[in-house]
């Protein structure tokens, strides 16, 4: 079964599971569930769903695109029984309309979830994915490839590429991409390895005219057709396409550094610290004993931390090494497992036996829920470096100091302390320049799986 008809059939089925709870409402109102209403209603619904595109193959697997169209669909339902209650008030419809619709949402929702869970994991697999050729320039190739790799679950598998100059790609070559040929032979060499899409990068002033000519020569192929804008780290939410006579412009819209979204973000922060640390505070006392009897030392470990517009903080852990340990970071330097910049060590002799078990689980970083309520950091943000990083900040990375840290970030979900330099500054900038509310609770839960998995973290 193809992925796009187990959702049919899983939309179907949460469809008929919703019918339980509207037949029970039914009959304490008095009334009874009709076989042909029962039907009409189980067909409905993803009929609606593929009205809405719910099922096109462009949004399969790609998450919140997906749960919105779902939403969407609930509410056109819901509004479509409520314009024929209102003209037929003694329609047996009530328990669709209270009952039914929000039932057969959540279950499709979550059934979406799971569907697209398996996606991801076929895609890891290198299985239902897209055979993609790159086409462009060498230097903007290798770039591309690299970001494609990085998510395998897109479902965008590289088998070869198309330049300018092929007998000079060497670039390609040692990142294991075949060059099939020339800008001049694409349609050809799509063809010849029976590909699924072309992605193509171009920033050249013939890219215009390029571009059109190889839509013309795929039509009627099924290849689709992309193009990288160049605007990489912007949020597809940001960009707007404002139409002209003759030209498609893409407006990009700000980041939001201040206004009501900031202050909703500040308040859900320091409402949810707050209510974490009453709930918390068994476990916090718990682990405060403990970190005290491990080793001679205060409980809390304060660190100076750069914060929002360069402010400077004490960032409070758990202790987890032994005391003294900043003394000893000069001899263990050439011992770090790190990136560039920030020292780590997978086997630090410094940590304690209770700290080694709090840093695997990142117990050690609760007590930042009082910075959080300090106003100090936020739940999601950039993490929040010494001032020996910050000093080796370039232009880009000086970005992050526009908004408080945070505990959680994307480098948390995205290989923590496994992450290069390069890399951590990309995810922060991103993190930066496309930040919502949404995206934070998305970021929570993956931090939450991610801990306990114990990935990156020493």
């Amino acid at each position: 079964m193809n992925y796009t008809s187990a959702l049919v059939l899983g939309d179907l089925v949460a469809a008929g599971t919703a019918l339980v709870p509207v037949a029970l409402t039914e009959a304490v109102w008095g009334t009874s569930l009709t076989t042909v209403s029962a039907i009409a209603a189980i067909l409905a619904w993803p009929g609606v769903l593929a009205l809405l595109g719910s099922y096109a193959e462009r949004r399969l697997g790609a998450g919140p695109d997906e749960y919105r169209r779902v939403m969407v669909s609930s509410l056109v339902l819901v509004a479509a029984l409520g314009v024929v209650l209102a003209a037929a008030p003694e329609a047996p419809l009530r328990a669709f309309l209270l009952v039914g619709i929000p039932v057969a949402a959540a279950l499709t929702l979550v059934g979406r979830n799971v569907q697209r869970r398996r996606l991801h994991r076929a895609r890891r697999e290198g299985r239902m994915s897209k055979r993609v050729v790159v086409v462009g320039r060498e230097v903007a190739l290798v770039d591309l490839v690299g970001r494609l790799r990085r998510d395998p679950s897109a479902g965008w598998q590289v088998i070869g590429a198309c330049v300018p100059d092929p007998s000079s790609a060497g670039g390609l070559g040692r990142e294991g991409v075949h060059v099939l040929g020339g800008l001049d032979h694409v349609a050809a060499v799509l063809d010849n390895v029976r590909a699924d899409a072309v992605v193509v990068s171009s920033a050249s002033e013939t890219a215009a005219v390029y571009l059109r000519e190889l839509a013309w020569k795929l039509e009627g192929t099924n290849i689709e057709l992309l193009v990288v804008p160049g605007l990489i780290e912007v949020a597809p939410d940001r960009l707007q396409i404002r139409p002209t006579v003759s030209v498609p412009l893409i407006q990009v819209r700000e980041p939001e550094f201040r206004g009501l979204r900031r202050v909703a973000k500040s308040a859900v922060d320091r409402s949810a610290a707050a209510l974490l640390l009453l709930l918390g505070s068994p476990l916090l006392l718990v682990l405060a004993v403990l970190v005290k009897r491990s080793s001679a030392g205060p409980v809390f470990y304060r660190h100076r931390r750069i914060g929002k517009r360069g402010h400077e903080f004490n960032l409070l852990k758990f202790r987890s090494m032994v005391t003294g340990a900043d003394r000893q970071l000069e001899s263990l330097v050439t011992f770090s497992d790190g990136n560039d910049v920030q020292f780590k060590m997978r086997q630090d002799p410094r940590i304690t036996g209770i700290g080694a078990f709090l840093r695997r689980c990142s117990l050690d970083e609760l007590p930042q829920l009082i910075n959080v309520l300090k106003g100090d950091m936020s739940l999601v943000g950039p993490r929040p470096h010494v001032t020996r990083e910050v000093e080796q900040y370039g232009d880009d990375m000086h970005r992050r100091l526009l908004v408080k840290p945070g505990i959680t970030g994307l480098w948390q979900v995205s290989g923590r302390s496994d992450l290069s330099w390069d890399e951590s500054v990309e995810l922060d900038v991103r993190y930066v320049e496309n930040w919502s509310l949404g995206r934070d609770l998305g970021i929570l839960w993956k931090t939450f799986r991610a801990v306990v998995r114990g990935s990156g973290a020493y």
